[in-house]
């Protein structure tokens, strides 16, 4: 176990860390069974001892991030939205997707900014904002503050895992991973129960 913890400490205090951060958030993006918040959390957790630097582990998160939503956004806008045009009227695909241009025209903002924190809901708003079209201008500012707040969230609850359980990193980043993850789990059953009382 300690070889493990040095390999992981010597890695996440190497220079090439923030590559990966950028590269594992980004894919994250478009795979959501790739780890980015377990990543961002546990550079946060080494970040308490000065290594990486806290605030580049969160701007680097925050690019990441950044970069796969509009990846994502480009392949929904190049792949769906013709099939869309070509979908007949009154078919299911057609219908749904009609119905969620009009949530997104009404909530566009709230819809992206919450699902950046749900693993998988990203994913699926990002192409379909891009399936629909919502406006290249609007999703980039609405994006950036989802991705800039979700970065600065993930490596915090690293960070303050890491000063809270300083003599064992391995702790610190499983309660951040936990924390995190209780989090995620509150935010979807909130949404579940609003959705179940809206008429």
């Amino acid at each position: 176990m300690q070889s493990l913890l040095d390999l992981l400490r010597e890695t996440v205090t190497s220079p090439w860390v923030y590559l990966v951060i950028f590269l594992v958030t980004g894919v994250d993006a478009i795979f959501p069974v790739v780890p980015g918040e377990t990543v961002v959390v546990t550079a946060g957790v080494f970040a308490a001892t000065g290594q990486p630097d806290v605030a580049w582990v969160i701007v680097v998160a925050a690019l990441g991030a950044l970069a796969g939503d509009h990846l994502s956004y480009a392949i929904g806008r190049a792949g769906g939205s013709g099939r869309l045009d070509r979908s007949p009227a009154g078919s299911r695909r057609r219908t749904s997707l009609e119905r969620a241009r009009r949530a997104l025209d009404r909530h566009g903002g709230l819809i992206l900014t919450t699902a950046r924190y749900i693993p998988g809901g990203r994913t699926a708003v990002t192409l379909t904002m891009g399936t629909v079209r919502y406006p290249r201008r609007a999703f980039l500012g609405y994006d950036a503050l989802a991705a800039t707040t979700w970065a600065t969230y993930s490596t915090l609850l690293g960070y303050f895992g890491g000063l809270a359980f300083e003599r064992d990193p391995v702790r610190g980043i499983l309660v951040g991973v936990g924390l995190s993850a209780a989090i995620t789990g509150l935010v979807e059953v909130a949404r579940r129960l609003r959705r179940r009382a809206a008429p």
